[in-house]
């Protein structure tokens, strides 16, 4: 498999992970990656984050929305 589907893949799996613990559809989770740049996100840190587990990237992932003032819980995005 080649990097850039093993990036997809993860990408795809943080995204039905957020779907889960936000508590949101799939596709409201989408416009939350797209605006804030999640996506380009787990490109460019896929390197380190390829060892690490899906939890330990998704809280990675609620650190990065924190310091770009989102509060998922709050409902602010």
């Amino acid at each position: 498999m080649s990097k850039s589907s093993e990036i997809v893949f993860m990408q795809v799996r943080l995204l039905r992970l957020a779907s889960e613990e936000w508590h949101m559809s799939v596709q409201q989770v989408n416009v939350i990656f797209d605006k804030y740049c999640i996506f380009k996100f787990i490109e460019d840190c896929y390197d380190v984050f390829h060892m690490e587990g899906d939890y330990a990237v998704f809280d990675e992932i609620n650190t990065v929305l924190k310091n770009k003032g989102v509060d998922i819980n709050a409902g602010i995005v």
